[in-house]
Parts: structure tokens; sequence; C-alpha cells
């Protein structure tokens, strides 16, 4: 390795430089996931009620009164609130653009749960922003207009990932979710909840009230909270297409380490065979070259993860970038162990070594 430096130092780079695309891919993917559903994940309430037909769709659904009192009605059932969603056009920083409002009739059923700084909305014309928004005229303090009505919304506090549909996201109280829709549409009627947020009675679990819900109200589609995010339009097609990204990149690590040091090992085949020849154990190679081997990839990771780290506090767009510690551990953990398997190619022309080939000079390379 130090008479060729220059080599191994290129083949690190390469593998840093894979392992950085991949970090960097799957943070994309989860923050692109939590800029559509994130103020899903990141609300109180544990249990999510959508109409059929909505198909668990927060723009989509419409609960009707006489569904609502089904689902209230179901035995089980400790306490329901009204949450909806409407996109509206605001005047924000002094420039029109585009914000999801979501209005909750009680905070622990419905209010974000990732409060970062300021406090959860409570008055009327209170909201709280979605935080990376907040150079985009949503920081605290910032009055937001709904047009054309006119409405005044003043933000209280800022809460971490709980956009939705991509867009700068206010949380608020039912009431001035009503009020925003009025103003925005003077003819419009009370807007109906687009689902029906559920807690659970004490001893009963999430998963039981979904399954009581859905046998008892032909018209509503339960699901737990965990669930409503993986099943919302979209998301499962992001995640199968960022997995066949991260199949492909998996897979190029450990064929670009197998393939170099299994060319190293042809090259050196008279080398090595000599050494073997004058008295070497086989075992002192394949330590040897399992020590190269283990030294390029940890070096090689070490770099992707410099390259990562700092770039994953950062905003792509409307897109929030965190990083990703469960990512960096299995990722450096998988594409280690897939690159030490690699090796074995070039491990078992090692152990293929004649010391007898010396005297003809045959090596390994046959």
């Amino acid at each position: 390795m130090r008479r060729a430096a220059v080599r191994f130092g290129l083949l690190m780079a390469s593998i840093g430089l894979l392992v950085f695309l991949i970090l960097f891919q799957q943070t994309i993917q989860s923050g692109l996931i939590t800029s559509f559903v994130g103020a899903i994940r990141n609300q109180s309430a544990p249990v999510l009620v959508y109409s059929v037909d909505g198909r668990r769709n927060l723009q989509g659904s419409v609960v009707t009164p006489d569904l609502q009192r089904q689902i209230e009605a179901v035995p089980g059932v400790g306490h329901a609130g009204k949450l909806g969603q409407g996109t509206f056009s605001v005047t924000a920083g002094g420039k029109l653009t585009s914000a999801a409002i979501i209005g909750y009739e009680s905070e622990s059923l419905g209010s974000p749960t990732t409060l970062v700084s300021g406090r959860l909305a409570r008055a009327t014309g209170e909201v709280v922003a979605l935080a990376s928004s907040a150079g985009d005229g949503f920081a605290l303090g910032d009055a937001v207009t709904v047009q054309p009505g006119g409405l005044t919304l003043t933000v209280v506090g800022q809460a971490a990932e709980i956009g939705f549909q991509a867009s700068p996201t206010l949380f608020t109280n039912y009431s001035t979710f009503e009020q925003a829709v009025r103003a925005a549409n003077p003819d419009a009627r009370s807007p109906l909840p687009a689902v029906i947020a559920l807690s659970p009675a004490p001893g009963v679990t999430d998963a039981e009230l979904v399954a009581r819900v859905n046998e008892a109200v032909p018209g509503a589609d339960a699901v737990t909270r965990a669930q409503a995010v993986a099943s919302t339009p979209g998301v499962a097609q992001v995640q199968q297409s960022f997995r066949i990204i991260f199949l492909l990149f998996g897979l190029v690590v450990p064929l670009v380490t197998g393939l170099f040091f299994l060319i190293v090992t042809l090259q050196k085949a008279n080398a090595l065979t000599l050494l073997r020849a004058i008295g070497a154990p086989s075992s002192v190679l394949v330590r040897s070259l399992l020590l190269q081997v283990a030294l390029v990839l940890v070096v090689g990771i070490g770099i992707g993860v410099a390259l990562y780290a700092p770039l994953a506090s950062q905003t792509l767009g409307s897109i929030p970038l965190s990083f990703q510690t469960g990512a960096v551990v299995f990722w450096s953990a998988l594409l280690f162990v897939l690159g030490l398997l690699s090796a074995l190619v070039a491990v078992r022309r090692v152990l293929r070594i004649d010391p007898i080939e010396a005297t003809t000079g045959a090596g390994i390379g046959r």
C-alpha cells in the first residue's frame, strides 16, 4: 500500500464518494417523505379515521356528521376530534405563496408534537409554522395573511418536520381553520373534517381501536398514525424507487473493492509465490490481504461520512435534510461486510498458490 499510495488512495476516494452518494440519497428520501407526510407523522392523534372514498388521502377524505357520530359511538373510543386540512393562498414575507393549514379540535388529537420554539396555537388567529419555512415569512412572530379574504394569522410557535405536500404548513385550532376557509371563499359553508382523530379508552390499544372502528363502521377507514404515513398515496412509490437506487449503489462498492484486490493479487502473483516458496504461510498472506481490504473500506467509509455530515443539516429547496445516524451505522456495517466478502475471490487465489511454481515462474495467474 505504501508503494502504491496513489492507486489505493483513488480506491478509498471512490468508495468514499459512493458511500456519500448512498447516505445523501437516503437523506433525500427521508426528507422528501417528511416534506409530504411529516404533518401526519408528527401530530398527536394515535388513530386517524378517513372516509373510505378518501383512500387515506388527507386532501380527498371528507367525514360527514353522520359518519362522525358512528365513529364516536364505537366502544373503545376515548376521545375524538375533528381534523381539517386545506391549501390556501397566503401572503408571507411580502410574497404571495401557498400554504397548507391543518386545524384540530384538541391539543391531544392533532397538534404538532415536534415544537422547537414558541408554543402551540390556542387563541383564534394563532398558528404553529413549519420551522424550515422561517426564512420564507413564517418565522416566530410573523403575520401570515390568507388571500383574498385578508384573515391575519400570527405565528406563535415553530415545529420541525411537520410539512404537508412539500408546502409551508401551519397548524391551528379548528375554529381558525374554519375562518381561513371562509376568508378564502366567503360563499363556502362550514368545512367538513377530513378525518376524525381518535385516542383509545384506557385498556384499549391503538390497533384494537382501529379494528373495532373498521368492523363497526363500513364507511370508515381507521388506521394508526404509522399506517397513515406508510399508506399515504405516493409514499410507497417513492420508497420503492429509492430502494432500486440503494441496491445499485450497494452492489457497486463490493464489486469495485473485490475487483481491485483481485487485480492486485494477479499482478503480485510472482511475488506471492516467492513468499510461499521461502516459507511464508498462506494464513499470513490472507491476513495481510484482509487487513488491507479492511483498512481501505474503513478509510473509504470514513471519507464518505465526512463528506455527508455537513450537508445533512441543510435544506434542499423545500426538502429538509437531517443527519441519519441509523442510516450511517447500517450502511457502514453493510458495506464493510460486503467489501470483505468481495475479497474472498482474491483470498481464493492466494490459497491456490503452490510454492513449487516459484521454480517455473508460473505464478497464480493461470
